[in-house]
Order: C-alpha cells, then structure tokens, then sequence
C-alpha cells in the first residue's frame, strides 16, 4: 500500500506532524545528531529540514516497482512548493522552509526531471546528466539557505552557481539512489563489465573513484558528502558509521577534505 499524500495539518499539531516527518531523515541519518555540530546552530534545524525535503523527493521518484505513487506525489509537492513562493504551505516541512528567501519555484519546476531519473543511466556520465537540472536548483537552494547568497529570481541562469557545488550535490544524489534502491541504481554499462562483484558495490566503487571535490559546497553539503563517501568506503551504503567514524568523518567533511 502506497503512503498517502501529505494533508493540511493545524497549527496545533504542527509541531508533532514536522517531528515525525524530521524523525524519517534521523533514522536513516543517525550520524547527524553527531556532525551537526559543525553546522552553525543557527542553521541546523534549517538544514535538518531540508535534508528531509530532499529525502522526501527522492524517495517519491525512485521508490516503488510502480511509479505512479511517487509521481503523484511529485506532482502534488510541485504544488506546495509554488504555493511556498506566495506564502502559503500545507505540509510541516513548510514551518521550518516555507517563510525562507529559496527559489521554491526553480526546485518546483525541476522536480519532472528527477521523475525522470528513474530510468537506469547508460553509464557515469550519463547518470550525471540525468540528475543535472535537479541538482542546479537544489544547489541554487542551498547557496541561499547556507552561503548567504540571495537569487530571488527563478529565472536566473544556471551558470551562476559554481560547478563544483552543483556536481557535488548530483553525487549525493547517487548515492542516495544507491541506498535506497540498490544495484537498480547502477547504469547499463557498470551492469555489463561487473565480474565477480555484486552491482550494487562495483557502482560504489565508480562512484568513490569520481567523486567530487568538497571545498566549494556549503558546510551541510561538505557534511553530508563526506558521511555518504565514508558509507561507501565502508562498504555498505545504508549501514550508519559508529558514532566516532562519524565525528572524524564530518570534523573532516567541515574543512573541505
């Protein structure tokens, strides 16, 4: 059974509604509660909310054997997110992002390509490119919410953002269709030339192996980029890092390194 679209909730049970949606990043994330540390305070719940918004999405296109449920839930958060833009919100996400200066509406008008990065990728380069439109608003998003930076207009040229941070943000997105749908995750051409070593590690091994330079991301995006390679590295892409793999790990991801 498919999980229902979110509903308006009161402003009474606010609160409890946007904790049991943050509780969903926490629990495949439980390295946070350690590296959120080197997040400046002010930013933490503001990233804690929008690392669950990206979660959200991503699950919704890459989840399921049926597509269907999650395009009608990307197609029902293509409406919140306009309305976020003219200062409205039905979903609890919106009490932590909702009131923010993001163009909500450049990630709003993405969200049909991650639909469509569903589809299994050729190869690396391929895989990149499916998930670049997706990534240039997310990192455009994270550039306001982090950095400092104000682009109010939607319209903007994607070359204003850095590359670097772009790409960095499309390989996070990788990996997370790795841990969230395994070896369907890799491109035809890893799935061809993969001998004696399960698809799903010979895509993580691709992926390490090309993994982007961290120091032009913001700091929740140096965080995150960082755990994930670790994930990797480690061997298995959902398994949580023990608490003190997880501190070295985000002390080294907020330095850039």
């Amino acid at each position: 059974m498919s999980e229902p679209l979110p509903v308006a909730v009161a402003d009474g049970g606010s609160s409890d509604a946007l904790d049991s949606f943050l509780d969903k990043f926490r629990a495949r994330w439980p390295e946070w509660a350690v590296v959120q540390v080197f997040v400046p305070q002010a930013q933490r719940d503001i990233a804690l909310a929008w690392a669950t918004l990206l979660q959200e999405l991503t699950d919704a296109a890459w989840g399921g054997s049926d597509a269907r449920p999650g395009e009608a839930k990307l197609a029902w958060w293509s409406e919140e997110l306009h309305g976020w833009s003219q200062g409205a919100r039905r979903h609890p996400l919106g009490i932590a992002l909702q009131k923010l200066p993001a163009p909500w509406k450049t990630l709003a008008a993405a969200l049909p390509a991650l639909r469509e990065s569903r589809e299994r990728p050729r190869d690396l380069e391929d895989a990149y490119a499916s998930l670049q439109t997706f990534a240039q608003a997310a990192a455009r998003i994270e550039a306001v919410l982090f950095g400092g930076a104000d682009v109010p207009d939607a319209t903007a040229a994607a070359t204003e953002l850095a590359d670097p941070a772009e790409r960095l943000v499309t390989a996070g997105l990788l990996y997370s269709r790795l841990a969230h749908v395994g070896e369907s995750a890799a491109p035809l051409a890893t799935l061809a030339r993969t001998e004696g070593l399960s698809v799903a590690h010979a895509w993580a091994a691709e992926l390490l192996r090309t993994w982007p330079t961290a120091s032009a991301a913001t700091r929740p995006r140096r965080l995150w980029s960082a755990l994930a390679r670790q994930r990797l590295r480690r061997g298995d892409a959902t398994l949580p890092l023990p608490p003190w793999s997880a501190l070295l790990t985000g002390w080294r991801g907020a330095r850039g390194n």
